[in-house]
């Protein structure tokens, strides 16, 4: 694998690992960025599952960012923009810490997905096996090709479009401004886990 990190020269940034397209395995892994909160709204006190067999997506950006919750405390992200996405297959799971309890939500099978438009998701962690097009790495985050857009200076990467097999991340938080889950089935579980 061939991977080259680059670090911003800023006091207190931490730059993300620019990886060839084809080397997922950490892509979307993030660092600090003074100031950039990935959502407006403050994040729960932990992460939870998201899992898809396929994703599918066009208008794509990547930069860091903090996740924050109410007590002031802050997570480092890695921030990811999906302008419109279609995710087969959709898994999103969260277990209570310390319980036998979670939640699961399904939807988007039976060869129907789910979408979403503008949606940005402020994660920690992403498997998967990824095609990208038109990529372009290490563009400042101000400059990303998609809406939503970093802090000037920092490490970006933007592309027209973005494919990802067998889909497994890690999240603090997750937006759109429109989501459709075909086929919805939310249940309480024992703590089982999308992955």
């Amino acid at each position: 694998m061939n991977m080259r990190s680059l670090t911003t020269r800023r006091a207190g940034r931490v730059a993300l690992a620019a990886i060839p397209v084809g080397v997922v395995a950490s892509l979307l892994m993030g660092g600090v960025a003074n100031g950039a909160v990935p959502v407006a709204f403050t994040v729960s006190g932990g992460t939870f599952q998201v899992g898809a067999s396929q994703l599918e997506g066009t208008g794509f950006s990547q930069y860091a960012g903090v996740a924050k919750e109410k007590d002031g405390k802050t997570h480092p992200v890695s921030v990811a923009n999906i302008a419109s996405a279609k995710l087969y297959d959709l898994c999103q799971s969260v277990v209570v810490p310390g319980m036998p309890l979670g939640l699961k939500i399904t939807a988007g099978g039976g060869g129907t997905p789910a979408t979403a438009t503008d949606l940005q998701i402020g994660m920690t962690d992403l498997k998967g096996d990824a095609t990208f097009n038109n990529i372009r790495i290490g563009v400042d985050a101000s400059t990303v090709s998609t809406t939503a857009k970093g802090t000037a200076g920092d490490f970006a990467q933007d592309a027209d479009s973005v494919s990802i097999k067998n889909l497994q991340q890690t999240a603090w938080s997750t937006q759109a401004s429109v989501f459709n889950l075909t086929g919805l089935h939310l249940q309480l579980t024992n703590g089982e886990t999308c992955f």
